[in-house]
């Protein structure tokens, strides 16, 4: 019986959780509904009628699908490219014993306390003399970069993949990276995919960096193009359109959590290491 009622409270405890946390998302999605004067007068979790207005005074600003390709053309080759080299570079930090290892580990663990806005003025600075303003590469290829992502992915690799099995590989005379993409990846994609939601996340949602370099309007980011909702003369009637454009942006975001949790979950039993 004491079983039961202490199950009962922690389902309880989950379910209380869990509305806790979709309670914001369920405000701003019925938000995105009302009007301006609604929103800043009353709280409520009853849709009102005003969407298609809503709709109108978003499009009068932005074209909101412009904004979602360009942030996909950023978001989708920057995360990619960041998950699969740091990948290799944490493969080659955790696999090979060389001069400077150590080094190179406590450089990438001091950059991951440095913050990225400290560097902002000398890296516009750099990709105006490169000529690479009102470009996707600067916000791409750095991006590549990811000590984050290497400090979490060579710990994964350390606690989870046995040496022996890439030695084994060398011995029968398999190349470095044929090992890497057949052996290794398997056993680290759920931490891969785990590291590729937030860094779409964080590709997706980056604001400051493509404000700086990017200076054309059909060339802005979607969170960029948002901005001007936010900053416009007239904020209280804005506010509906607000939400509606910041719910759509983030339908892409629990588009790529679902499908990757769903490989997270298969990959879990088909990468494990029977020692």
């Amino acid at each position: 019986m004491g079983y039961r009622i202490k199950k009962g409270i922690l389902y309880l405890l989950l379910i209380l959780l869990a509305v806790t946390c979709l309670l914001p998302f369920m405000l701003m999605v019925v938000n995105s509904t009302r009007s301006g004067a609604e929103i800043s007068t009353s709280f409520t979790l009853i849709p009102s009628t005003h969407l298609r207005e809503n709709w109108e005074i978003m499009f009068g600003y932005f074209n909101l699908f412009k904004g979602m390709l360009n942030s996909v053309l950023v978001a989708v080759p920057a995360t990619l490219l960041g998950v699969y080299f740091s990948a290799l570079t944490a493969y080659g930090l955790a696999m090979y014993k060389f001069h400077g290892n150590k080094v190179i580990f406590g450089a990438i663990l001091v950059f991951m306390m440095i913050p990225g806005q400290l560097s902002l003025i000398g890296f516009y600075q750099l990709c105006t003399k490169l000529h690479l303003v009102n470009s996707y590469i600067p916000l791409i290829v750095p991006a590549i970069a990811a000590p984050g992502t290497v400090f979490f992915l060579r710990q994964y690799i350390l606690s989870s993949l046995s040496s022996s099995l890439v030695e084994a590989a060398r011995i029968d005379g398999a190349p470095e990276l044929y090992s890497f993409h057949r052996i290794v990846l398997p056993i680290i994609s759920p931490a891969m995919a785990t590291m590729g939601i937030m860094g779409f996340i964080g590709n997706w949602n980056n604001y400051l960096l493509p404000m700086i370099i990017l200076n054309k309007n059909d060339k802005f980011t979607l969170p960029v193009m948002m901005a001007t909702l936010r900053a416009s003369l007239d904020i209280v009637k804005n506010q509906g359109a607000t939400y509606l454009a910041v719910t759509i942006s983030v339908i892409p975001i629990l588009v790529v959590f679902c499908f990757f949790s769903r490989y997270i979950i298969s990959s879990i039993s088909a990468g494990a290491v029977k020692e």
